[in-house]
């Protein structure tokens, strides 16, 4: 038989995880926040200090108490309330982008659209 983990390394999706473990689910709540809560999910058992020497057995019961409050994390609340990435973390969910920034960057792709050369002769004229 496979052990826990060989078969936690064939699961891909939020959904295959709920459902391997058993754990019923919101499909919109999944659906709007499947890698909030496997990343979440991931945290949480970085953070388990009780999985050492468990036995297969116990280890899923202990993922599956985990992956529940992960995903229960999101039921009653948003990505940008529980900051799982880096980018909720640092601005509140926000982007702050300087005018000036804007304005270089409009400035360099004009004139990377601009012809290579002033002295191309159109087709027009060539004939």
């Amino acid at each position: 038989m496979d052990s826990l983990t060989q078969r936690l390394k064939a699961l891909s999706s939020a959904e295959d995880f709920l459902v391997f473990f058993g754990v019923p689910y919101e499909e919109r709540t999944v659906h709007v926040n499947r890698l909030h809560i496997l990343k979440r999910f991931y945290q949480y058992l970085h953070k388990a200090t009780d999985l050492a020497g468990l036995d297969d057995l116990e280890m899923f019961r202990r993922y599956r108490e985990l992956l529940i409050q992960a995903h229960g994390d999101f039921v009653h609340s948003s990505a940008a309330q529980e900051k799982v990435f880096k980018v909720f973390q640092n601005t509140d969910g926000q982007q702050h982008v300087a005018v000036s920034s804007l304005r270089d960057s409009l400035a360099d792709r004009r004139r990377a659209a601009a012809p290579a050369s002033a002295s191309s002769t159109p087709l027009s004229n060539a004939a």
